[in-house]
């Protein structure tokens, strides 16, 4: 984690060099801040232009001494004024008309050798000036320290007694360390960092507040986080830049963990309009805490945050606050107050997360007209705004009493369930056809949503119930041969063990992505008129699978009993996991009981057929005796799926033998015939195929007209 951003921002504004007003010093080693407080030792200054710097306003006396970090190294002999000063620098500072940075040159000259006065007019030239030393220190101040090393070689080299002014080498080496220090923190070399600022504890002052900032990650990004609450604790408690200890907090919040964090802000100032100082920033944490709330729903909110974050979306105008208070609530379940902050969210700034999440408190309050309509202009934005429109729509056709919906939303809602292909809409347009007394409408809906889903049983439930109310005793009967050991009550309808079963009418809003509401999981069927079958009629002809959570785990069937394992067999049919299911079923046949062998026989010849697995599922109903009907329904749907299969490989002729052989035990479908239809076609048998396809049409299904169309134009190919 870096901390580039807050070093850009006061880079330009800061002061780089210690005034001779800071009384005191860092020394800093790999486990330990410690502060040592020299008086008046001399602190060089830097004056390089490329930091653009400007200087702190030099003060009369030294500041008051600061708190130390660990302890204070005494000081036994005070500094002694030199005979001369270089007074290079004011001279130079004076010609550039450079003041603030003039009075800091004085302030610390003056701390460094009290005896001294400055010049009364710094402009003087003095007699003998070295105009190469002059140069010196221009180029010093330009940044340009190479330069000024090989101009301090070249004299040496060419005056073999000439020596530097000790005051420029000790600027010189002091802003070459700065700049070595600054480098390693660019690449991440936190150790090179600490060991520069321990070698260099001239840097480690307020006026050199970017250097403590950098000193402070290093021990933070080498897991030393007290060290670094250290060193922003000396800059908050010993630095006084409003904008610098603003950044100093900021950069804490960064790198620090929250109870240290927590520590630093009890040093945080009052101004003068009685604010705190880090207010900003405790905004900032209370608006992440909110945020991180609305993922995670255990998450404990302190109430001094959330009245902070209610403060701020009441007096704001923006709608960040509002939404996050909004998912935030709707996250623990509380659906009105989730309703109030997207509401005032969505004035704001209409956008399709505010409108999500309104939609989904109004989907928790039963207020589904209003979810429908708030939802509906972004449901196109992402899949997630998309699965929230079509739950609210569903919990709207399925709304007790029923609703009467416009033509207009009516069109939206079906346009966008074809659109989508989604089952759930479809099949509560199945029922709310019913509810109004609109059988047939209501049958091709359920028939549509099975066309999604096929396996969709709370679908074919109502279509097996609207078929009954419209005397379709063909239709029934074909759903329950289908449904045979996968639905007790689809089985039961128009059988006297069908009784009034109750069907609960909303379901479920979609289970959101962050930061969306979770919310609970339910089946979609409103109450339907008519018959109704039961949710657990007599077993019939055929054994029902049991609903089992216990069988979604995977259990070697060998070590249960036969038993528990036929049982566990129709569970895992109803799981589709039909694999599985066979390998339940063969342990099953080991039974003493013959009716628990034939329920297993046929319980492996069903899973092996839904597992296209034929020649097993054929193999499977010879295991044990059956009765005649289940017999005769295993060898059709068997024969079927050989017809299908040498259809699918070119097979024509065999596909047209397994059809005759079982039309032999069972009436041909409308599917079949058109199978044999096209078998006839691409064998050439012309004439045959049209019978067929005439015959599949005369009922009224489009496949026949289809083929008819096939066949005339192979004749007109001929």
């Amino acid at each position: 984690m870096r901390l580039r951003a807050a070093r850009l921002i006061f880079a330009a504004g800061v002061a780089i060099w210690p005034a001779g007003s800071i009384a005191e010093n860092w020394s800093i080693d790999d486990e330990r801040l410690r502060v040592t407080s020299t008086g008046a030792v001399p602190v060089a200054p830097s004056f390089e232009a490329h930091e653009r710097a400007e200087p702190a306003p030099p003060l009369a006396e030294p500041a008051p001494q600061a708190e130390p970090l660990v302890a204070q190294a005494p000081q036994d002999t005070p500094l002694q004024p030199l005979p001369q000063v270089d007074e290079s620098a004011i001279r130079y500072f004076a010609e550039r008309g450079d003041t603030r940075r003039l009075e800091a040159e004085i302030a610390r000259l003056r701390a460094l050798y009290p005896n001294w006065t400055p010049p009364a007019d710094p402009l003087a030239v003095p007699e003998n000036v070295d105009e190469r030393l002059e140069e010196m220190w221009r180029l010093y101040a330009e940044g340009r320290l190479g330069e000024v090393r090989q101009a301090i070689a070249r004299r040496q080299s060419e005056q073999a007694d000439w020596q530097p002014p000790a005051d420029l080498l000790d600027r010189l080496q002091l802003s070459e360390a700065r700049e070595r220090l600054f480098n390693a923190s660019d690449l991440d070399q936190y150790q090179m960092v600490v060991r520069l600022g321990s070698e260099n504890p001239s840097l480690l002052t307020c006026s050199e507040v970017d250097v403590l900032w950098r000193v402070a990650e290093a021990f933070a990004m080498t897991d030393r986080q007290p060290r670094a609450r250290d060193a922003y604790r000396y800059i908050l408690t010993s630095c006084d830049d409003v904008q610098e200890r603003l950044a100093t907090m900021q950069n804490a919040s960064t790198v620090l963990p929250d109870d240290l964090v927590e520590e630093l802000l009890t040093l945080e100032r009052t101004g003068e309009d009685g604010q705190g100082e880090f207010a900003s920033i405790r905004d900032a944490r209370a608006r992440d805490l909110l945020a991180r709330a609305g993922e995670e729903p255990t998450l404990q909110v302190a109430g001094e945050a959330l009245r902070r974050v209610e403060r701020l979306a009441q007096d704001g105008d923006d709608a960040s606050d509002p939404r996050l208070l909004g998912w935030y609530h709707l996250r623990r379940e509380n659906g009105e107050e989730a309703e109030r902050w997207f509401h005032l969210a969505l004035e704001r700034e209409p956008t399709g997360e505010a409108a999500e999440g309104l939609s989904l408190a109004l989907i928790e309050r039963d207020q589904f007209t209003e979810a429908e309509d708030t939802i509906y202009p972004y449901r196109a934005e992402n899949d997630d705004r998309q699965a929230v429109y079509l739950a609210a729509a569903a919990n709207l056709l399925g709304t007790e009493p029923r609703v009467a919906l416009s033509s207009q939303v009516l069109a939206r809602i079906v346009a966008e369930a074809v659109a989508v292909r989604d089952v759930t809409v479809a099949r509560q347009l199945g029922w709310y056809a019913r509810a109004y007394g609109q059988h047939e409408t209501a049958g091709q809906w359920f028939a549509t949503a099975l066309g999604f889903d096929p396996d969709d049983e709370p679908s074919a439930y109502g279509l097996a119930l609207t078929r009954l109310q419209l005397g379709d005793d063909t239709g029934v009967a074909e759903l329950r041969r289908l449904w045979t050991g996968r639905s007790e009550r689809i089985f039961a309808v128009g059988t006297p063990n069908a009784i009034d079963a109750t069907e609960p009418a909303q379901v479920a809003a979609p289970a959101q992505s962050q930061p969306q509401q979770q919310t609970r999981q339910e089946e979609s069927q409103p109450v339907a008129s008519g018959p109704r079958a039961s949710e657990q009629p007599a077993r019939t002809a055929a054994p029902a699978p049991q609903r089992q959570t216990g069988c979604r785990t995977t259990v070697d069937p060998r070590s249960l009993s036969p038993a528990t394992a036929l049982q566990r067999g129709w569970c895992l049919m109803e799981l589709n996991r039909p694999l599985e299911a066979a390998q339940a079923f063969d342990v099953a046949l080991a039974s003493n009981a013959e009716q628990a062998r034939r329920d297993a026989a046929y319980g492996k010849s069903l899973a092996y057929l839904r597992a296209g697995l034929v020649d097993d599922a054929a193999v499977a109903a010879a295991s044990a005796p059956m009765t005649p009907e289940r017999g005769a329904e295993l060898q059709s749907s068997i024969l079927a799926e050989r017809a299908l299969g040498a259809f699918e490989k070119r097979r024509y002729t065999e596909a047209l033998i397994a059809l005759d052989q079982r039309a032999q035990i069972a009436a041909e479908r409308n599917d079949l015939l058109v199978l044999r239809g096209y078998a006839y076609l691409n064998l050439g048998r012309i004439g045959d195929a049209e019978r067929v396809f005439r015959a599949v049409a005369a009922t009224g299904n489009r496949e026949g007209l289809r083929g008819i169309a096939a066949v005339q134009e192979s004749r007109g190919a001929n």
